[in-house]
């Protein structure tokens, strides 16, 4: 079996990089590297994780600063060459301002920083993040963010509905879609989506988290799977 690589980029303020690579390195064997954002990227990976947490303190905006670190020049070439990224909460929030993915992340419709386990329904079980969950599957994620609340404008929305690029939608345990399951405002309740080409995930809860047994949740781990045996 081929020995999948991967990295986990550290930006200043990050404070999930510790989860995505205790996830991969150790409960999934992966050869883990951290990506420190000044550094150019090293080697060849197949998977690269944008994590959460706070990059350069979320001034201006959620990832505004970060598109601009060094690294990011990497990342970008690495994705329009067709590698798998994932960004998690701050990482999708970077995503979207690299233009790796479209709309973007605002406050939450509460105004409060909103920290609790939600439950996902899979709109798109073909992605290479999805395959081989069971599109009537509900994962139970947990969210931890204060600007999760996805935004874009009507004619993005229809496109990313028109091309299945929406990939997980908030619902309830029994994956009804409403508005008293949307943790944030997000429009469409959208949780998380992929660009066009399939190969770059966004999305705000943290799949990471959820992994270890120990911790008695795992659903996060049937995302991690799929992307191990697509690649």
């Amino acid at each position: 079996m081929k020995k999948i690589k991967a990295g986990v980029v550290v930006f200043p303020g990050s404070n999930c990089d510790h989860d995505a690579y205790h996830a991969l390195k150790h409960l999934f064997g992966l050869e883990t590297e951290f990506l420190w954002h000044k550094s150019k990227l090293p080697g060849n990976y197949d998977l690269i994780i944008l994590p959460g947490g706070f990059s350069y303190g979320d001034y201006l905006r959620t990832g505004a600063i970060a598109k601009f670190s060094p690294i990011m020049e990497d990342i970008v070439n690495f994705a329009e060459n067709g590698g798998t990224l994932i960004g998690i909460c701050n990482g999708f929030q970077i995503l979207t301002e690299t233009g790796l993915l479209p709309g973007v992340l605002v406050r939450n419709d509460t105004l409060r920083f909103m920290c609790k386990n939600t439950y996902l329904k899979i709109e798109n079980n073909k992605s290479r993040f999805t395959l081989g969950i069971s599109g009537k599957s509900i994962l139970k994620i947990p969210v931890a963010h204060g600007d999760g609340n996805y935004f874009a404008s009507p004619e993005i929305i229809d496109e990313l509905e028109n091309n299945g690029q929406v990939i997980f939608r908030y619902a309830s345990p029994v994956g009804e879609v409403s508005d008293k399951f949307n943790p944030n405002g997000s429009i469409s309740n959208i949780a998380g989506i992929i660009n066009k080409r399939g190969n770059i995930l966004g999305m705000m809860p943290h799949p990471e988290r959820c992994c270890d047994p120990v911790l008695g949740e795992t659903d996060g781990a049937l995302i991690f799977n799929s992307v191990f045996n697509y690649l």
